[in-house]
């Protein structure tokens, strides 16, 4: 599945478009580059932009035949939170967002699927960051072992699906990827879910 791009040539649109006039990179991470641009506004004045490189992720939800799905809590340093999330990882160079989605779900919740389906796409962080996360579903699902990083420490819960919806809505869920992907994989769930489940 693939977002609609907006053409920079789109007259009705264009007058909008901020180009990059130079670009700096001011810190290499592990994960993270960061930069710090020159743009030339509508308005040909000029203007400062930092922003952050990504490599991109996926997330998934996967569900179980009961209408369960499967959940994580996991602290979150930066914010200094444990938050209830989704399985979802970084994408590795080279490999295929479905391979990452099959991976991470795999590693952090110890779970292999048979199907895996994208359901959508987002954007987390339009305003200082270039990542794109994809939302993936997967079914037909064998729970075994975690197979964590040695620097992660997660714990994996199964929750009806209604249930995880519901703490959207009571705030008890409240990280963005996983938002998104609950309910873009509702959305997809109602109109080509492979088995019934109840959302209400």
């Amino acid at each position: 599945m693939k977002n609609k791009d907006f053409s920079n040539s789109d007259p009705d649109i264009s007058s909008l478009i901020e180009k990059e006039n130079s670009s700096k990179q001011v810190y290499d991470g592990k994960l993270l580059k960061v930069y710090s641009d020159e743009v030339l506004l509508p308005d040909q004045t000029l203007s400062s932009r930092e922003w952050i490189k990504h490599p991109g992720a996926c997330a998934v939800v996967p569900v179980f035949e009961d209408g369960t799905v499967m959940l994580l809590k996991q602290f979150r340093y930066p914010p200094r939170k444990i938050f209830i999330e989704v399985p979802a990882g970084k994408i590795d160079p080279g490999e295929d967002p479905v391979q990452t989605a099959e991976r991470e779900l795999l590693e952090e919740s110890g779970v292999e699927c048979l199907h895996i389906i994208q359901t959508g796409s987002f954007y987390p962080a339009i305003g200082y960051a270039d990542e794109i996360i994809h939302s993936y579903v997967a079914w037909g699902l064998t729970v075994t072992e975690q197979r964590v990083d040695e620097d992660e420490f997660l714990q994996p819960f199964r929750i009806p699906y209604q249930n995880a919806l519901e703490m959207i809505s009571t705030g008890e869920i409240t990280d963005a990827k996983t938002i998104s992907t609950l309910i873009q994989t509702k959305m997809w769930w109602e109109k080509k879910g492979p088995f019934f489940i109840s959302f209400s």
